[in-house]
């Protein structure tokens, strides 16, 4: 008969043998398709992707690759009590699927629950390394597409009062953020209309778009302020993703962030218009920015009002100046009028006496004239002139059979009646 085993002895066989063959620790390098935490220890699912494929290429969307190895992975609450704080610190990120690991781990094979790698310490500068590599891939193909600084070319409007939040409804910081805006010493009055989003997690990316796209369906606002009040720095990988960047640096009016901590700068913050630490600091920019305008527009009236006044003085004086010189012009001009009527005076008979004898000229020429045009000049040289009704007939045809005329001549006048014209 052929040797048979129970399925209990035969994984038994398999953990000695596993036991036997590998007794040492081993790095290894993997991807996270899972990462979970339960009652203290860590359960992670490692995955290894085929880096010849053009989807694993573009880091800056993330792999896609169909994998070519996987294994589960755990990290039980005694090590995982250590190994976490130690890698959020240096990396700033919680360990997430997605991301790049290199792992230390040995062998376990259990008789019920199968293989698995226990996981007892993990490098977080060779994770360092890889999102390092990412966000440089992210920030280089915003820059090829030209929208890495399209924010940076918006201007704030002067009047910056309607803002457009997103933030977590229930976070403090938002709280704060209001409440700075509406305590200001100005009395600067300010809208606030809050888009929810969740601003932690592997859900910010998408979160914070679909609020940027409900803000873009009514672009009445000023500005957007994205802000995230507290929050552990490892939380802050969802704010550097190709998709919410471009969708930042996109948006058509000015984008503002406070989401970081002092030392952190996502790439959310590069790409948007301008960039704080905090909500608190976000609406003292704010609050800032308008006292700006407001100084600049009392500058401005206290300069016009400066130069007015200037301009009234200086009006006065050449009005003053001008009245001061009135009585002496009034002086110089009746001088110069009365010397002008006293040489016309001096003029005058003698002007009177050439427009006498011009005149008299004027009428001898005329007296002569009309003596030339005397009808009673051309009855002396034998002509005769032929009245009608006392008018002179020049057109025989003005006259009819019947009509008396009087016929004028040298020494007298003869009176007719006409027969036939």
């Amino acid at each position: 008969m052929k040797e048979r085993f129970t399925l209990y002895e035969l994984n038994r066989l398999v953990r000695e043998t596993i036991e036997y063959e590998m007794p040492n620790e081993y790095w290894v390098e993997a991807e996270l398709s899972e990462c979970r935490e339960s009652r203290g220890h860590c359960y992670m699912e490692l995955i290894q992707k085929d880096e010849s494929t053009p989807e694993h290429n573009s880091p800056a969307y993330g792999p896609s690759a169909t994998p070519i190895a996987k294994a589960p992975a755990k990290c039980w609450a005694s090590k995982w009590m250590i190994i976490r704080p130690y890698f959020e610190r240096i990396t700033g990120q919680r360990l997430s699927v997605g991301m790049k690991v290199l792992l230390k781990v040995k062998p376990q094979f259990h008789e019920a629950f199968g293989f698995s790698w226990i996981v007892t310490d993990i490098d977080p500068t060779y994770t360092m390394g890889d999102m390092a590599r990412k966000r440089q891939e992210i920030i280089r193909q915003l820059k090829e597409e030209g929208v890495f600084d399209l924010q940076k070319e918006l201007s704030l409007p002067l009047f910056c009062q309607h803002i457009a939040v997103i933030s977590s409804e229930t976070a403090a910081g938002y709280g704060d953020f209001c409440n700075q805006l509406a305590d200001n010493p100005y009395g600067f009055q300010f809208r606030t209309r809050l888009f929810p989003a969740i601003m932690q997690g592997e859900g910010t990316e998408q979160s914070i778009i679909s609020a940027l796209e409900k803000i873009y369906e009514d672009l009445t606002f000023d500005c957007v302020v994205i802000i995230r009040g507290g929050g552990a720095t490892s939380d802050m990988s969802g704010f550097d993703t190709l998709a919410l960047a471009e969708n930042v640096a996109n948006f058509p009016i000015p984008i503002i962030t406070g989401i970081g901590h002092e030392r952190d700068e996502s790439i959310l913050d590069m790409v948007a218009h301008t960039k704080v630490k905090t909500p608190t600091a976000a609406a003292a920019f704010l609050i800032s920015h308008l006292k700006e305008v407001a100084d600049a527009i009392n500058e401005t009236e206290s300069t016009i009002v400066r130069r007015v006044q200037d301009r009234m003085q200086m009006e006065q004086i050449r009005l003053n100046r001008i009245a001061e010189a009135i009585p002496r012009l009034f002086s110089i001009v009746k001088t110069r009028q009365e010397a002008r009527i006293e040489a016309f005076e001096q003029r005058m008979p003698l002007l009177i006496e050439r427009r006498i004898t011009a005149e008299r000229h004027r009428l001898q020429l005329i007296e002569e004239k009309a003596k030339n045009l005397d009808p009673t000049l051309l009855l002396k040289r034998g002509y005769s002139i032929t009245l009608h009704q006392g008018k002179a007939v020049r057109d025989p045809k003005t006259l009819k059979s019947g009509d008396e005329i009087e016929t004028r001549v040298e020494k007298g006048s003869i009176t007719s009646k006409v027969t036939s014209v």
